[in-house]
């Protein structure tokens, strides 16, 4: 028996009716669980969602949300009669046949996690078992569900080395920054259960995903394949490829790559589990580094790659340092790229260590945990790292003959959602901005966004601020200290004069040098227009 779901059409299409009939929804789970169990069980604390849909003897309706959150998120035992009821046209036989679930004898009851729900029907002793979690994802046009090994929660102890993980936050962070244009076709380069590629359904005439897990392959197969199940043209033409990194599609091009890579920093210990889903078998943050090195060679000109990753940034250096090089090694050796680079989080060794000490199952305080944790030092330690950072990088390839732009930005607290339209602007703005001149800068009228505010703040009693804030609403949410010449144009940029003229009329106000004055702005105009905050 396969260790990883089927692909079955015919069935497929009955559990995507039934699991839609059941309200078994991003939406309908939401309901049935409540706020406090919901926000629990995103902190991999099962047991409120537990007794949220504990069954009742006196319940009159049948609950089939709460048994299939039960069986596929918690992993509980239920009668197999209550499966039947949850599924009514795939049935428990079809469930089995697509290698969801495996019927147990013996009569069913309760117990700690893993004990049945309950008896099932009159005489039926069978209880069934998960053998994957199974929950439902979306986004604006979409129900989907989405198949992956059981998480830890349900497990109760370590992932095996080959796990595939489900959705999680790396998952739909990239997937909220990714741009969303139509392209011709794109790559989900170590596609995971697939959750990369199911976005990539509703804006890419064809697709090709890859992973190095033939596991993994598996199951991003059987997602697409019930997403699929929804409508004709529903999923668009689909080749999975098992490889490393760009092996596979080595001489391929494509419009969009996007990439949830295993990006995880793991020392090479012998002693400590290697997960494939994150780690790709490298030492320190090189998988990352060698992903801005080659994936130019797959991009068509003016094709785009994202990914997320974890860049380790030694004693006396900063982030930007460290990126720098890696894009000078890039530039030398391959393409050269636009690259904008966000740093979202920056950790020092010790705390990186206790994350992903966690990961997997050890518990903080087990002998496990402490021989990870110091393992993870030990290999900090001996390149001398200080801090570990983690964000989000864009590439594209220039369509023109013209110098590449870089854009290295930090961006820790809140950003908009989702903030793939905020990176396609962002990118269209830099590359409009890298093939302009300043006086054609200069020739624009340019009108501050509509989620740009400005603050003003000063003494009591004085007669003029001592400190003007630009604050954007949304996107980055890019805060910018305003001198007396920003805020004097920004306060008549509204798209009727070009900013040319507008920082005339300034300089002669102020009885100041013309020249002087476009020096000194034309810059900072830049750095607005390049984050949305002049449009």
């Amino acid at each position: 028996m396969s260790d990883t779901p089927v692909v079955d059409e015919r069935l497929l299409a009955l559990l995507r009716a039934d699991l839609a009939a059941a309200h078994f929804t991003v939406d309908g789970v939401a309901e049935r669980l409540g706020p406090v169990a919901s926000a629990a069980l995103h902190r991999e604390q099962p047991l409120p969602a537990l007794l949220a849909t504990e069954p009742t003897a006196t319940a009159t309706t049948s609950d089939s949300c709460g048994v299939l959150v039960r069986l596929f998120t918690l992993g509980r035992r239920v009668g197999a009669a209550a499966l039947a009821s949850a599924l009514p046209t795939l049935g428990v036989e079809g469930a089995v046949a697509l290698g969801l679930v495996r019927l147990e004898g013996g009569p069913a009851g309760f117990g700690p996690v893993g004990a049945a729900d309950g008896p099932s029907a009159a005489g039926a002793d069978r209880t069934v078992v998960a053998t994957c979690d199974l929950r439902p994802y979306g986004d604006d046009a979409h129900d989907w569900w989405v198949a992956s090994d059981l998480s830890e929660v349900a497990l109760g102890g370590p992932l095996r080395a080959d796990h595939v993980l489900g959705i999680g936050g790396a998952s739909t962070t990239l997937a909220s920054w990714t741009v969303r244009r139509p392209v011709e076709r794109a790559l989900d380069l170590g596609t995971g259960c697939g959750v990369q590629a199911l976005h990539l359904t509703g804006h890419a005439s064809s697709m090709v995903t890859t992973d190095i897990s033939e596991r993994a392959l598996a199951y991003a197969a059987f997602n697409l394949a019930l997403a699929a199940s929804e409508e004709p043209g529903a999923v668009p033409p689909l080749e999975l490829l098992r490889g490393d990194l760009l092996e596979p599609v080595a001489g391929q091009r494509f419009s969009l790559v996007v990439s949830n890579p295993p990006f995880v920093i793991t020392p090479r210990d012998e002693d400590l589990t290697l997960y494939e889903y994150r780690d790709g078998g490298r030492a320190g943050d090189t998988l990352v580094r060698s992903l801005v090195r080659q994936v130019g060679t797959v991009l068509e000109p003016g094709g785009v790659a994202q990914f997320l990753g974890n860049w380790e940034v030694p004693a006396g250096r900063t982030w930007r340092e460290v990126w720098g090089e890696w894009l000078d090694e890039q530039a030398r050796e391959g393409v050269p790229l636009d690259a904008w680079v966000v740093q979202r989080e920056s950790q020092d060794p010790a705390e990186y260590a206790e994350l992903w000490a966690r990961d997997g199952g050890a518990q903080p305080g087990s002998e496990t945990h402490s021989r990870m944790y110091a393992a993870w030092l030990r290999d900090f330690a001996a390149r001398d790292v200080e801090r570990v950072g983690f964000g989000i990088v864009t590439l594209q390839r220039p369509a023109t003959d013209r110098a590449p732009w870089r854009s290295l930005d930090e961006a820790y607290g809140p950003v908009a959602a989702p903030m793939g339209p905020t990176v396609d602007a962002g990118l269209r703005a830099r590359t409009w901005l890298a093939e302009h001149s300043d006086d054609e800068v200069l020739g624009v009228a340019w009108s501050c966004a509509p989620d740009v505010t400005e603050e003003r703040h000063g003494r009591p009693g004085a007669e003029d601020p001592s400190v003007i804030l630009v604050r954007q609403g949304g996107g980055l949410g890019r805060v910018v200290r305003a001198g007396t010449l920003l805020a004097a144009y920004l306060g008549v940029a509204d798209g009727e004069l070009t900013a040319a003229a507008a920082l005339d009329a300034i300089a002669t106000v102020l009885d100041l040098d013309p020249a002087a004055v476009r020096a000194e702005l034309v810059p900072q105009l830049r750095d607005l227009v390049a984050d949305g905050l002049l449009v």
